[in-house]
């Protein structure tokens, strides 16, 4: 179930239906430098893919990216009880029942910052997602700032992609346009998040983009990116 990515990131994919049409869900996997393992985005914690993560190293930290993957993080607090639970800002009221060591912010945590940085995508609350950059693979970790839905997808997810106009490419849906409440804030993160330099992005939805990420991902956010003209 494990599949790496490159040297040091793995990915774990799984089934994942929303409003009937399956989506898929990812799971991120990153071995840091002192050999421990950081989980981004769990997926469902079976027995096989627990034992195939533990393989790589001990669990250390189990990331919450945003306000809307979180359904399986329970699951991974019981089967690493000495992993660190860090969650997306507005989380940690929405799961009390969740035992958190953290809030993420703009700043990587300790543990993490030699390999790792982050931003939170600011402007959209409904998600509060945090993306991650991982330097040494330069490659953009996300969840649902962007989807990219290719011909590996069911038939029926094609269509509805293919409906949305966003089919085969990696791209936003019209969600994040109705989703934004603050614009300036949102296009300072994205901006943030340009900066970096990487061509790989991990998306919760979809295929792993390995080439050309950044151009796509700059052109599908052109409808706030734009607005800097006349800002």
């Amino acid at each position: 179930m494990l599949r790496p990515l490159d040297e040091d990131i793995w990915i774990a994919d799984a089934s994942l239906r929303f409003g009937g049409i399956e989506v898929g869900a990812r799971m991120t996997v990153v071995r840091l430098p002192d050999g421990r393992i950081l989980l981004h985005s769990p997926i469902a914690a079976s027995d096989a893919l627990v034992g195939g993560i533990e393989k790589l190293g001990p669990v250390a930290f189990l990331v919450a990216p945003n306000r809307v993957h979180h359904l399986y993080v329970a699951e991974w607090t019981r089967a690493c009880p000495d992993a660190a639970l860090f969650v997306a800002p507005g989380l940690d009221t929405k799961r009390p029942d969740l035992a958190i060591a953290g809030v993420l912010g703009d700043s990587p945590e300790p543990g993490w910052a030699a390999v790792l940085d982050q931003v939170v995508l600011r402007g959209i609350p409904f998600t509060n997602e945090v993306v991650f950059f991982h330097r040494p693979t330069a490659t953009l970790i996300a969840t649902d700032l962007a989807f990219n839905v290719g011909p590996s997808s069911p038939f029926a997810t094609r269509l509805f992609f293919h409906l949305l106009r966003t089919y085969d490419r990696l791209s936003p849906t019209f969600l994040e346009r109705f989703l934004v409440r603050d614009r300036p804030a949102f296009r300072a993160a994205l901006e943030r998040i340009l900066a970096w330099p990487f061509e790989r992005v991990v998306v919760a939805h979809g295929d792993v983009k390995e080439h050309g990420g950044r151009a796509e991902l700059e052109a599908g956010y052109g409808w706030v990116l734009d607005s800097r003209k006349s800002a």
